[in-house]
């Protein structure tokens, strides 16, 4: 080894650069997040091959002076902390180092003007190449600031091994615009290729609610900002809006789940965790929710300070965070009633129109063979008769009593009046503008789980004594992990305390869960704490004993119901919370308008 010495200046930036600036979005994202700071309303971004021939960012923001461009390019110069007081971070960024890391790695040119200056000539330019800082020189530029980043890791040419292709790295650096641009919908963003634009967003005023879901429905699709409930709850200081996809409206990874803190976009395991623990019993395990939510945090609970990326915050009190999420979502989704994703009915109308009728068609030689022109006399004679046949009929449609009243009773109800039954499986109702068909047994199903959830709310998870206690070994963290959580765990039903300094001993089980693996529970429960700080094992294991003994406790499919039977499901599904999926997410119900129906035969 050599001596110790101290690293030249431009090396120590560079080694400071790889923590902040890591691809192409990591450095687009720094900028974009001055553009806010600065009070930008309009912000236009190019990138050229991906980022790493050109970043080009403007805003119509405050803009710079002379003498503040060359405090710029210097590390650790900022404007955001006024009272160097790193408790009350009310800005996106604070560190001053993202344009000197910037700098060190690729070439930098910063031209700005202030909303203050005198005249149109009071505008400047500085370079930074390789981490060597240029003059500052006079620019032509409007009111704000635009910043070029050309041929980016070119001083550290081991970085550019590591970067994906032009199409991936683009893609990284739309996502990283798009979620800032979730937060702020009264800020105008473009993002182009040079050739294109793949984001243009325009600035939107007014109501605050309205703006956010018209910037969340150009961001994640028009089917969430149709089929999404609006989320607005407060508790002791903290706040959280937005918007949470129904149940049925899922993805199959957690790609469409934004969260924000302040105003920054977060990747956080106790949000995440909250989040899935709010749609625990109406989503499939393997499927994931679509969201949007904003929590706003007093700047003194929440530390931002923890990654260079900015990324990961850490929350003073994370168990009220996170009673706040869960019970928002929850409260949401109850308040949706029986609410069904109306993608669902697309997605069926989709298939109809791609695949069709498959119609039997039966070759012969002559005109009036088969389902053409002259066979259709043959068609219709068939139809004369439809059950004489095929015996017993597949849909057997007891009519209810004709007259206006029964036409009244259909208006009003939202899931209409039964009008019929299909396969001993679906129920057929007429609503006042279109039509209803509900899968009898996975009603039923969410209809059973949730009074049992009520009723497990309302009198207590009941509790089984072990004859003789478990004692689980482990290791000390975990056990005292558990240990602190041991009321909470005992509301669940699950009653352990610690034992020795490497243990617990489980004296009590939920009852619910009967014969199961007392010492596999106890290590999940210890690891979900370790790693999320929550314990989702074991309400998972009891929705599932609930789920399982719902379903087996509701009405099967194939079997007959009457007409007041199928009305009195209906009405049930009306008054029940979530009633419009199952606990796996899918729909309990399909509603079908009759100008989609009519659209089918043409008749639109």
């Amino acid at each position: 080894m050599s001596r110790l010495r101290r690293l030249p200046e431009i090396t120590v930036n560079r080694i400071a650069a790889g923590e902040v600036v890591e691809r192409p979005a990591s450095a687009l994202k720094e900028l974009v997040e001055n553009a806010i700071d600065a009070g930008a309303t309009q912000i236009d971004i190019v990138l050229l091959n991906g980022g790493q021939e050109l970043i080009s960012v403007s805003d119509n923001g405050a803009g710079m002076t002379a003498e503040e461009l060359t405090l710029a390019v210097q590390r650790h110069a900022t404007s955001k902390l006024p009272d160097e007081d790193l408790l009350h971070i009310q800005w996106l960024g604070f560190r001053g180092e993202a344009l000197p890391s910037i700098g060190a790695v690729a070439r930098l040119s910063i031209a700005s003007r202030a909303a203050d200056a005198a005249d149109a000539a009071d505008a400047w330019c500085i370079s930074v190449d390789g981490g060597q800082v240029g003059q500052v020189t006079p620019a032509a530029q409007v009111v704000g600031t635009r910043v070029e980043v050309r041929d980016l890791f070119f001083a550290t040419p081991a970085r550019l091994k590591f970067l994906k292709t032009t199409r991936t790295e683009f893609q990284h650096a739309a996502d990283a615009v798009r979620r800032l641009a979730m937060a702020r919908p009264d800020i105008g963003f473009t993002l182009s290729d040079g050739e294109r634009r793949s984001v243009d967003l325009a600035a939107r005023g007014g109501d605050m609610f309205d703006a956010r879901l018209a910037r969340l429905g150009a961001v994640m699709g028009r089917e969430f900002a149709d089929n999404a409930i609006a989320i607005d709850a407060e508790r002791e200081g903290l706040r959280l809006s937005g918007y949470a996809g129904l149940p049925t409206l899922n993805r199959a990874n957690n790609r469409m789940q934004y969260l924000f803190v302040n105003g920054r976009p977060v990747r956080d395991r106790l949000l995440g965790g909250a989040l899935r623990a709010g749609y625990m019993d109406v989503l499939a395990h393997d499927r994931h929710a679509m969201a949007a939510l904003f929590l706003e945090v007093p700047a003194e609970e929440v530390d931002v300070n923890v990654h260079p990326m900015k990324a990961e915050v850490r929350f003073r009190d994370p168990g009220l965070v996170r009673g706040l999420l869960v019970s928002a979502l929850r409260h949401a989704l109850a308040a949706a009633g029986h609410r069904s994703s109306s993608t669902v009915s697309t997605a069926a109308l989709g298939r109809v129109r791609e695949q069709g009728f498959n119609l039997p068609y039966q070759q012969g030689s002559g005109r009036g063979a088969g389902w053409g022109n002259a066979g259709l006399m043959e068609a219709a004679a068939a139809f004369q008769s439809p059950f004489a046949a095929v015996g017993e009929p597949s849909a057997r449609l007891e009519p209810l009593p004709q007259g206006d009243d029964n036409v009244v009773a259909a208006n009003d109800y939202p899931l209409g009046v039964a009008r019929g039954q299909l396969h001993e499986t679906y129920i057929i109702a007429q609503t006042a503008t279109g039509i209803v068909i509900v899968d009898q047994h996975a009603a039923h199903e969410r209809l059973v789980m949730e009074r049992m959830q009520a009723q497990l709310a309302d009198r207590g998870v009941a509790r089984q004594i072990l004859l003789l206690p478990d004692v689980v070994e482990l290791d000390e963290d975990s056990a005292q992990r558990l240990s602190a959580r041991a009321a909470e765990l005992a509301e669940l039903g699950l009653v352990l305390e610690a034992f020795g300094s490497g243990a617990v001993v489980v004296r009590e089980i939920p009852a619910l869960l009967g014969e199961s693996d007392i010492q596999g529970l106890v290590r999940d429960l210890a690891d979900e704490l370790a790693e999320m700080d929550q314990a989702l094992a074991l309400r998972e294991r009891l929705d599932s004993v609930c789920a399982s003994m719902a379903c087996h406790g509701s009405v099967r499919a194939g079997r007959r119901l009457s007409v007041e039977e199928m009305n009195a499901l209906l009405r049930e599904m009306e008054r029940t919370p979530r009633s419009g999926q199952c606990s796996h997410g899918r729909p309990t119900y399909v509603e079908l308008q009759l100008s989609d129906i009519e659209s089918l035969f043409g008749r639109r």
